[in-house]
């Protein structure tokens, strides 16, 4: 059971050297994300799922094995995009995986990484929610600024 002062929604920002349409490429294909996931969560994702617009949906296997389809709740192509996963097949659980691109010049850009469990309604899943902390994600922009910062 949560407490109400809980803290549902966690999130961490860093500036990565790098254009902003180069990171978004990262985040935007599913296929990529596996290799720069800080929470050590994401198995792998099938090539070909390029985000593009609000309602599609992208499909990840989690290190589990446990398969996830993420419906996209908001898109700016370049600026931002979030997703709301569920078990396959099945409606979203109501937690969300958000990243924004500030392009700070032509190379840099501050990137927020946002994960929110305010409304997830399933409480199987409630303990690794707890678990998603801001340092989690930020493992995640450190991955991710390696990555695209060695490119």
């Amino acid at each position: 059971m949560t407490t109400p002062e809980e803290t549902k929604v966690v999130s961490a920002t860093r500036d990565i050297a790098a254009p902003a349409a180069q990171i978004f490429e990262l985040i935007a294909d599913p296929s990529r994300q596996p290799a720069w996931d800080g929470n050590h969560n994401l198995e792998q994702a099938a090539a070909g799922q390029r985000v593009r617009a609000v309602g599609e949906v992208f499909r990840m296997t989690l290190a589990n094995g446990k398969v996830r389809d993420n419906k996209v709740v908001e898109f700016e192509e370049g600026r931002r995009i979030a997703w709301c996963p569920g078990n396959e097949g099945a409606a979203p659980a109501g937690h969300l995986w958000r990243w924004e691109l500030a392009p700070l010049d032509d190379q840099h850009t501050r990137v927020t990484h946002t994960y929110d469990w305010s409304r997830l309604n399933d409480p199987k899943r409630v303990d690794r929610a707890r678990s998603t902390t801001s340092d989690n994600l930020s493992a995640s922009l450190e991955k991710l600024a390696a990555t695209v910062e060695s490119a």
